[in-house]
């Protein structure tokens, strides 16, 4: 029976330090489960540009084809063009990646059919349990065969089809990729847009991360973008996480734009082109989301943290769109998954269409909400009673515990949810003007902390 480390099996995914906790006998052991548990003939596997990549993905596809699997490689991808394999081609799939972690780290995301992903809830735990109970299947007879199959033009093609190429104006996009995965094919589909100046930093991927982090939600990882946004006069700046599932935007001020107010702009102009539609956002998120959806004509559904629930949802409601404040952003467009290429072609378009700066919508949202970005607090208690004590405080507020907690009162709301993986706490908190805002912060935390 492998020894393998329980904790890198996750909410959302499988992941660890490599090579200490994850490693290849842990990825032989998790391509063996993965055959056991979906009961499949064809995995597609792609893989990030982390060094320890090509030793992980030969290790986890020979579990795979041990069991007699047929393994389809896409090669060295982004997630969202694994996401679109999957969804066309019509298997199942095993990304190596451990997304925005530091060069260090490896996993795996793991897909059963789109949109459905394996997450804690539905089937990385049942994985886990077959690798420390030894319950694989029998070893096949014959091994299972490897082809390759290069799926990027099609990713192209789709992507290209989802906005009004010749509706784009002349614009000025700084990207930044982070040398993670996205330049590669962000330079092949901004090749086919002939108004559109891609001026790009650290496009080539490369393991060994030697710029910057891949988050960029950390602002250290996005202060050289924004300063080139603002110093350079560009329209707008995208930066991308390192396997691009995630996206981030600088307005052309230099001013990094919360994934809150990205959600309302993105969801409010989806609906331009989908009247009356249904749009999810999480609970942490501004009410500039239900606000202008509604007014749009658009439905907004609040729904918990988390691609597995929010892919889950959207498939079940029918959603047109949804968006995270963490910057995942998901469409039906996109077989109901998450993408970083998406959004930024839909931005330029609105902005296009539009003939306004993105300052200047944003403008209004930024007079009406001030919202606090997500702050952390490592706590020692159990976290169950601090959000419990926290309800009993507010308890003259609505509550709801869709996730965490999220108590509302008529001019300031707030979330506090416990961490999947970590003894943390994490606090999302609006109000209506800035003096509240600061001032039910201090509040919040105090209590938090003490």
């Amino acid at each position: 029976m492998p020894q393998i480390d329980p904790s890198i099996f996750k909410a959302y995914d499988i992941r660890g330090v490599y090579p200490d906790q994850i490693d290849e006998q842990a990825a032989y052991a998790i391509g063996r489960a993965v055959a056991t548990f979906l009961k499949v003939d064809t995995v597609i596997v792609g893989r990030d540009m982390r060094l320890s990549g090509p030793a992980m993905f030969k290790a986890v596809t020979r579990g795979l084809m041990d069991h007699g699997i047929n393994v389809i490689n896409i090669g060295m991808v982004s997630t969202d063009q694994y996401y679109h394999a999957c969804a066309t081609l019509k298997e199942a799939g095993i990304m190596v990646t451990a997304s925005h972690n530091p060069a260090e780290y490896n996993g795996f995301k793991v897909v059963k059919e789109m949109p459905y992903l394996l997450s804690g809830d539905a089937g990385i735990q049942d994985l886990r349990k077959i690798i420390e109970n030894n319950k694989f299947a029998g070893l096949a007879t014959r091994s299972g065969t490897m082809t390759e199959q290069d799926t990027g033009q099609a990713f192209v093609d789709h992507a290209l089809s989802l906005i009004d190429v010749a509706s784009l104006a002349p614009i000025k996009v700084i990207a930044d990729t982070a040398n993670g995965m996205v330049g590669p094919i962000l330079k092949r589909i901004y090749d086919q847009l002939p108004s559109v100046t891609l001026d790009g930093m650290y496009l080539d991927p490369d393991g060994s991360i030697p710029n910057h982090g891949l988050d960029p939600l950390q602002p250290e990882n996005r202060a050289e973008l924004q300063s080139r946004v603002a110093d350079e006069g560009a329209d707008v700046g995208f930066a991308f996480d390192g396997d691009g599932d995630r996206f981030f935007t600088i307005d052309d001020r230099g001013e990094f734009v919360s994934g809150d107010f990205m959600t309302a702009l993105l969801g409010q102009y989806m609906l331009e082109k989908y009247p009356g539609a249904k749009i999810l956002y999480d609970v942490r998120a501004s009410w500039a989301v239900p606000d202008l959806v509604t007014e749009a004509g658009g439905i907004a559904l609040p729904e918990r943290v988390g691609h597995s629930f929010i892919k889950a949802r959207m498939a079940r409601e029918d959603a047109v769109f949804a968006g995270e404040v963490s910057g995942h952003y998901y469409f039906k467009d996109f077989f109901f998954a998450d993408t970083g290429i998406v959004p930024s072609l839909l931005m330029l378009e609105m902005l296009s269409k539009k003939k306004v700066k993105l300052s200047q919508l944003l403008g209004p949202l930024e007079e009406k909400y001030f919202i606090s970005g997500e702050i952390n607090t490592r706590i020692s208690s159990d976290v169950k009673v601090k959000m419990q004590q926290l309800a009993e405080k507010y308890n003259d507020g609505t509550i709801e515990w869709l996730d965490g907690v999220s108590v509302t009162f008529p001019d300031w709301h707030f979330n506090v949810r416990p961490s999947n993986t970590e003894p943390l706490l994490r606090l999302n908190l609006e109000a209506k003007s800035k003096e509240v805002m600061d001032q039910k912060k201090i509040e919040l935390l105090e209590l938090i902390r003490g």
